[in-house]
C-alpha cells in the first residue's frame, strides 16, 4: 500500500490548523449569526461553539495520537465503531468539506472581483489544487506565509477599531437573541472552527504524531478562538448588532467606521488571503478523507493511489478539484456554509463517539471522558437547530449515504 510520509512537525501542523481556521469565521459566518442571536446572543454563541470545538478536539487529538493514519473520524469510526460509522463519518466530511470549499472559492470571488465571482471563484480552485499537488510541505509553506499576512490584517482591525473607532460596550448587552437563535449562531459559527480536524486528517504525515497532534491541535484552537473574540467584541462595540448582521462586509465596514476608509482595500485583501489559506487546507484535508476511503474501497480504488515523487494523493485531490468546480457553478455561499455545518457537526458527533470508547486517561488532567459525552450531545444539538433548509439538506445526504452502503453491503 502506498504511504505518505512524515515531513511535519508540531510548528508545521500548528500552521495548518491556523490556515483552516482563520478567515472563515471572521470575513463569512459572523453577521449571519449576529442576525440569528444578536449582539450579546453572538458573545454567547462564540463561546459555545468554542467549548464544543474544544471537545472535539481533544477527542480527535487522542484519537489521532492512537491512529495516526490518513482519514480523520472516518478511521476513527471503523476503528471503535465498525465499519458503518466509518463510512458515515467520511461521507459526511467528504460531502460537507466540498461544499465548504465552494463557499470559500466564492467568497474570494467575491471580494477580489464581484462581478465575476465565479471565473475567479474556479481559477482560485485550480490554483490551489496546484500548490497542493506539489506536496505536504509546500503546502505547509504557503500556508505559513498567507498565516502571518492574515494576522497583521485581523491585528489592523482591531487596532484600528479600537484606537479610532467609537467602541461602545454597552453594545454587548444589547439585541440578545432567543435561546434557540444562540444555538443557530453557535451551529453557524462553529463552521469557523471545524479547521483545526485538518490536522488529523494529515497524521499520516505528521512527525511523531503522538506528541505533535495533542499539541497542535489545542494550541491551534485556543489562539483562533482568542483571535475571534477580539475581533466580535471590536465589531458589535464599533458597529452594533442590527448594522453588523446587515453587514456583507463586517471587518472592512469597523475600518470604514473608524473614520478610515481608506484602509478597506486593505482588508478586502487580508480576506482574499484569509479564504485562500482556508481554501488551501481544506482541499488538502479532503483529498486525504478520499484517499483513506478509496483504500477500503468506501469509493473507488482508483482514487487511492499516492504520487511516488510529491507523496501526495494526487488522484484524489484532482476529483475533489473536479466536483468543487461543478458546486461552484452552481452554488450559494450561505447554503453552502449552513449545509457544510450541518453534515460536520454529524462528523464530529462521531469522533466524540469513538473518543468515549477509549476509556480514561490517567495520563491526561482533563476529564476527556466527560468533554467527549458534553461534545456529543453539543453537535447534536447544534446541528438540529441550524436553519431547517440546512438540516433537511444535510441530513438527507447523509441518508442517500447510508442507503448506498446498505446497498453496496447487501448479502
Amino acid at each position: 500500500m502506498d504511504q505518505l510520509a512524515r515531513r511535519l512537525g508540531v510548528p508545521d501542523a500548528l500552521v495548518i490548523g491556523l490556515g483552516s481556521m482563520l478567515g472563515a469565521g471572521v470575513f463569512v459566518v459572523f453577521a449571519p449569526a449576529a442576525a440569528a442571536a444578536g449582539g450579546a446572543g453572538l458573545l454567547a454563541a462564540l463561546a459555545l461553539a468554542g467549548f464544543i470545538a474544544f471537545c472535539n478536539a481533544t477527542s480527535s487529538a487522542r484519537l489521532a495520537a492512537r491512529y495516526p493514519e490518513s482519514g480523520g473520524t472516518y478511521v476513527y469510526g471503523r476503528k471503535r465503531l465498525g465499519p458503518f460509522a466509518g463510512f458515515l463519518a467520511g461521507w459526511g466530511f467528504v460531502v460537507g468539506k466540498t461544499a465548504s470549499c465552494a463557499a470559500m472559492a466564492l467568497t474570494i470571488g467575491a471580494y477580489l472581483w464581484p462581478g465575476q465571482a465565479r471565473p475567479v471563484a474556479v481559477a482560485a480552485v485550480l490554483a490551489v489544487t496546484a500548490v497542493n499537488l506539489g506536496g505536504i510541505a509546500r503546502t505547509a509553506a504557503a500556508t505559513r506565509v498567507l498565516v502571518v499576512a492574515v494576522l497583521a490584517v485581523l491585528a489592523l482591525v482591531a487596532v484600528t477599531g479600537v484606537a479610532a473607532g467609537d467602541v461602545q460596550l454597552d453594545r454587548l448587552g444589547a439585541g440578545g437573541g432567543s435561546a434557540r437563535g444562540v444555538l443557530t449562531a453557535a451551529g453557524l459559527l462553529f463552521f469557523a472552527f471545524a479547521g483545526y480536524a485538518r490536522i488529523a486528517t494529515l497524521g499520516e504525515e505528521v512527525r511523531d504524531p503522538e506528541r505533535t497532534i495533542p499539541r497542535a491541535v489545542p494550541l491551534a484552537l485556543g489562539v483562533v478562538l482568542a483571535v475571534y473574540l477580539v475581533l466580535a467584541v471590536v465589531a458589535v462595540g464599533v458597529l452594533g448588532a442590527d448594522r453588523l448582521a446587515a453587514s456583507a462586509a463586517p471587518l472592512a465596514d469597523v475600518v470604514t467606521a473608524a473614520g478610515l476608509p481608506g484602509l478597506a482595500w486593505v482588508v478586502r485583501a487580508g480576506a482574499t488571503v484569509a479564504v485562500t489559506g482556508v481554501l488551501l487546507s481544506l482541499l488538502a484535508g479532503v483529498g486525504r478523507t478520499l484517499l483513506a476511503m478509496a483504500r477500503r474501497r468506501d469509493v473507488p480504488g482508483a482514487l487511492a493511489a499516492v504520487h511516488p515523487v510529491r507523496q501526495v494523493p494526487h488522484r484524489a485531490e484532482l476529483a475533489v478539484a473536479a466536483v468543487v468546480v461543478v458546486v461552484v457553478a452552481l452554488g450559494d455561499v450561505r447554503g453552502a456554509i449552513g449545509f457544510s455545518s450541518c453534515t460536520v457537526l454529524v462528523y464530529y458527533a462521531i469522533t466524540n463517539a469513538a473518543a468515549l470508547t477509549l476509556g480514561r486517561d490517567p495520563a491526561r488532567k482533563l476529564p476527556v471522558q466527560l468533554l467527549a459525552a458534553l461534545g456529543l450531545v453539543g453537535c447534536l444539538l447544534l446541528a438540529v437547530n441550524l436553519p431547517l433548509a440546512s438540516v433537511l439538506a444535510g441530513f438527507g445526504v447523509l441518508a442517500l449515504g447510508a442507503a448506498w452502503y446498505a446497498l453496496r453491503h447487501q448479502g
